[in-house]
């Protein structure tokens, strides 16, 4: 697997010149490594390993999992440096990259409707507008594909490379439906891919958006149903779907046919969903499909209780993540002081739609004595959203939301509205823009741990 010829563009090849990709950028050396050891520094450019340029981080990690190599480096000053060497085969260069992918990010081709991209405004950072449909970052990240934009090479590469799971946003196994969900003819071609990854021990998650009146109820069943067909077996071509609620935002485009969940949809869809968890739980021993969070949150009903999750397969895409952060405020706040001396006031936002699940923790933080912590549960007034999710909150929402409020004496701020890797909230306001107009230091917290301990920060506690 890890010696496919086709890990990249060889340099030597008739023609390779017009179709190389971009160099891999070094953003960052861990200290230590062969890369520090060699000199290599973030701006450098990596142009090929073994005379072969790497597509993207898959052909990266082919490619040095040789024991001798290769390298050749480029200075920012255009400096051409060859090094060779020799290392373990499990061992790598210790180098990140700019970029995963060096040869473009393969864009989706469909037209759903119900698209979150299509759903924004117009006027922001270019990255915003990307509708990323690039089955490699699937591989690497999880994020969701459709299938539709495959070549027969990349077709070829999934396999040759075993690139296992891949995330697929399905909607409907119907083919005329999906088609149509998905604006796509192309789309109706799903369960003979499915057969594919199956013939070929390949894997994939599954993920279906519920659109009112389109593909729940029946359809939804259906859908399920025919994934369950491929979750058998000791090598299941669909390890887990996850089922979630179509978001809509005031910026969609006039009469798209679509309806927003509401609470009495909740309650169907989870009615719905649970007896098929139980039926599969028989026939496969696992739920199989699960309901994220926010089904339950909207509906007004308890979570379910953390092992009815398993293993969490699709925790990323919103399964049993509140769930998982509840648990671990409750590990968080096990241990708290019975006091503290003097006085301590914070601030907390989220999402209004999680604000009620985490007030049993906040009250377990304000039963330490001198302790006040203050939950701000926020609506999105730039999505048009009275129910949303912390994730989904903008620069904008945290101005207007806690405008006049009670703020304490500083504000915890979840790390999970900003961009990762960069201080940058989802309508383009930067972090330092927003802090300067709220009245009260903004610290940035992590997870619960982090924001346990930015409740007891600077007080002496007392047990």
């Amino acid at each position: 697997m890890w010696k496919e010829p086709s890990a990249g563009v060889t340099l030597a090849e008739p023609g390779a010149e017009a179709r190389l990709p971009q160099p891999a950028v070094v953003h960052s050396v861990e200290p230590g490594s062969i890369g520090d050891e060699l000199g290599i520094q973030p701006g450098d450019k990596l142009l090929s390993i073994n005379g072969v340029r790497p597509r993207d981080l898959i052909d990266l990690q082919v490619l040095v999992g040789e024991e001798e190599l290769t390298l050749e480096v480029q200075d920012p000053d255009g400096t051409v440096h060859v090094v060779e060497l020799e290392k373990d085969a499990d061992e790598g260069l210790g180098l990140g990259f700019t970029e995963a992918l060096f040869d473009g990010l393969k864009q989706c081709n469909n037209h759903c409707p119900f698209c979150f991209i299509d759903q924004q405004p117009p006027g922001h950072r270019r990255s915003l507008y990307l509708k990323d449909d690039d089955y490699r970052l699937s591989f690497l990240y999880g994020s969701y594909l459709t299938l539709t934009n495959l070549t027969a090479a990349d077709w070829q590469r999934i396999e040759a490379q075993r690139l296992s799971p891949l995330f697929v946003s399905v909607h409907a196994t119907e083919p005329e439906l999906r088609s149509r969900l998905l604006v796509n003819p192309r789309a109706a071609l799903l369960m003979e891919q499915l057969a594919w990854f199956a013939e070929r021990q390949l894997q994939i998650h599954a993920q279906v958006v519920v659109c009112p009146g389109l593909n729940d109820g029946a359809a939804l069943e259906r859908t399920l149903t025919d994934l369950a067909g491929f979750a058998a077996g000791d090598w299941p071509a669909v390890l887990s779907a996850a089922v979630v609620p179509v978001g809509l935002t005031r910026y969609r485009p006039d009469a798209d046919g679509l309806v927003a969940v509401d609470p009495a949809c909740a309650r169907r869809v989870i009615a719905q969903v649970e007896p098929l968890q139980a039926r599969f739980l028989k026939q496969l021993g696992s739920r199989f499909a699960w309901l994220s969070d926010e089904w339950y949150l909207m509906a007004g009903l308890p979570l379910p209780p953390r092992p009815s999750y398993e293993d969490l397969p699709q925790e990323g895409n919103g399964v049993g993540s509140i769930r998982s952060f509840l648990e671990a405020m409750d590990e968080a706040t096990r241990q708290l002081p019975t006091s503290l001396r003097g006085r301590r006031r914070v601030s907390w936002v989220v999402g209004q739609l999680v604000a009620g699940a985490l007030q049993p923790a906040v009250d377990r933080i304000n039963a330490v004595e001198g302790m006040e912590l203050i939950l701000h549960g926020l609506p999105s007034p730039y999505w048009g959203q009275d129910q949303v999710v912390t994730g989904l909150l903008t620069g904008s929402d945290l101005l207007a939301g806690l405008q006049g409020c009670d703020l304490g004496d500083e504000l915890l701020l979840p790390a999970v509205m900003l961009r990762q890797g960069e201080p940058v909230f989802l309508d383009d306001q930067r972090l330092e823009t927003v802090a300067a107009q709220l009245p009260v230091l903004v610290r940035l917290v992590h997870g619960a741990d982090d924001i346990v301990a930015a409740c007891l920060s600077g007080a002496v506690p007392v047990h």
